[in-house]
């Protein structure tokens, strides 16, 4: 999933890769029924940050889902209170 810094010239994801990063989605706390098109919006997003920010489209996807991750387990501390 590599490119060079800046730009967002990555090819689409494939059906198999964008199925692999719902269910990743998934498996960190994202509901299952907005799973699809969230990981299209991440894909999307992650384009966006790599060419305005200078990273690669893997560190960018990496930093969003990383913020995803955070807000679920916050949301779901919340939940428990």
């Amino acid at each position: 999933m590599a490119n060079s810094p800046g730009t967002d010239a990555r090819p689409d994801l494939s059906t198999t890769e964008l199925n692999a990063l719902r269910d990743g989605l998934v498996s960190l706390g994202c509901p299952a029924d907005k799973a699809m098109e969230m990981a299209g919006q991440l894909d999307k997003r992650a384009r966006q940050l790599a060419a305005q920010k200078g990273r690669t489209y893997d560190e960018a996807l990496t930093h969003l889902i990383g913020l995803m991750k955070q807000g679920w387990a916050a949301r779901e501390r919340a939940a428990s209170r």
